[in-house]
């Protein structure tokens, strides 16, 4: 049984980020490789079954501790962020565990012909990984946030207690060891999974946005030096013939790309849908925890602090995407055609050129956003609503306590 392993177009196997590396390992999320047997792939189905069966198992032991603290705001709200944060894993992974199959089509598709080689492509790659340097940190954030969980185990064998990695009221009496060591190590890798989840594919959307627009870079860069050539060839009767040659590889460039933007929305839809909707909550309740109790655990600070620069990395590119994908008609009309034109003697050939330029303009007139359910942008002025709103609720729980 073995994990997809991403391969560019010439086969040679991509050097991934240390955040996806990490993602890979995820075997709810990550799929397998498209040569796995049958057998193997049912196997892999019922780790994944039993690893949301413990993610259940912990959803109705955290819901009983939100259930019994309904009436104390403070002992309430130190539930609230570990359940919000388990809620959105389990619904983001029933979806992705759904359309696995559709995820490593768009892997490959990605690492095949969207990805930008380093080799190939050094200063692009390096402008790339220059956008992706702020996701790298929002890993690295919720690593050091995932700590706490994984080490609660550590430090009650040191002080000899029995502590709940998270706020809950297990369902059965949890005093024998045989039941509370298994409880508190399925605790443990419900952190791993969730936190695996959460960072592993905000860095895939963040590498996803990042190399097409790195691509639309390169498209603009190819044919402006094209342009350059046809112009400095001045053959006059092929001019406007090579021209019009030139936009139009550059638009069935342009289509594939557009047609893997719409791909990737189809497919990641739902999961950023439920990735914003579920952020002013959980933000408001990371927010007045650390607010009201300062001097407790560094978790809530740190995860707060990893969300908030989560989205506006997210967002950022998104938006950056957009800008680039909305100067594709810009740089159709800013392709000097019209020089094209004044030098080519060729009537005919002209006036289709001319349509071409036109039809290029009209094709590429509207941006492109990555979108929750047509609901959510990912886009900086969508996450500075959200923060706009988390910031109100907060306001609201203060004033409440």
């Amino acid at each position: 049984m073995v994990r997809y392993v991403p391969l560019l177009a010439n086969g040679q196997r991509v050097k991934l980020s240390w955040p996806l590396t990490l993602f890979r390992l995820n075997h709810i999320f990550w799929p397998l490789d498209e040569s796995t047997s049958t057998k193997w792939r049912y196997f892999d189905y019922f780790l994944a079954f039993v690893g949301w069966t413990t993610l259940m198992i912990q959803n109705d032991s955290e819901l009983r501790y939100l259930r019994f603290n309904w009436n104390n705001l403070d002992l309430f709200l130190t539930g609230v962020p570990t359940y919000l944060i388990l809620v959105e894993g389990q619904l983001r992974s029933v979806h992705v565990l759904l359309r696995r199959t559709q995820f490593r089509e768009i892997l490959h598709k990605f690492f095949g012909s969207i990805y930008v080689d380093r080799q190939v492509e050094p200063q692009i790659y390096q402008k790339v990984e220059w956008k992706l340097l702020l996701n790298r940190v929002v890993s690295a954030l919720y690593l050091v946030a995932a700590s706490g969980y994984v080490l609660s185990p550590v430090v009650m064998l040191v002080n000899r207690r029995r502590d709940f990695v998270y706020p809950m009221i297990p369902p059965i009496d949890v005093e024998s060891l045989y039941i509370f060591v298994p409880l508190t190590l399925s605790s443990v890798y419900v952190a791993l999974q969730i936190v695996s989840m959460i960072f592993g594919e905000t860095a895939l959307l963040c590498e996803l946005l990042a190399h097409l627009r790195g691509r639309y870079i390169m498209l603009k860069r190819d044919m402006d030096e094209c342009v350059e050539k046809i112009l400095k060839a001045h053959q006059r009767p092929l001019m406007a013939h090579q021209m019009r040659l030139l936009l139009v590889q550059t638009m069935r460039r342009n289509v594939e790309l557009r047609r893997f933007c719409a791909q990737l929305e189809e497919h990641f839809a739902v999961r950023i849908f439920f990735m914003f909707g579920f952020s002013a909550m959980l933000l408001c309740a990371l927010g007045f925890k650390t607010y009201a109790s300062p001097s407790g655990t560094y978790i809530f600070p740190m995860w707060f602090g990893a969300k908030t620069v989560e989205l506006l990395s997210l967002g950022k590119l998104g938006t950056d995407l957009a800008y680039m994908v909305d100067l594709q008609s810009t740089m159709y009309y800013q392709s000097q055609w019209e020089q094209v034109l004044y030098y080519s003697t060729n009537s005919r050939e002209n006036v289709r050129l001319m349509k071409v330029v036109a039809l290029a303009i009209e094709l590429n007139y509207k941006p492109f956003y990555l979108k929750g359910l047509s609901y959510f942008q990912v886009s900086i002025q969508t996450v500075i609503k959200i923060l706009q709103g988390a910031f109100s609720y907060f306001t609201f729980l203060t004033s409440m306590r």
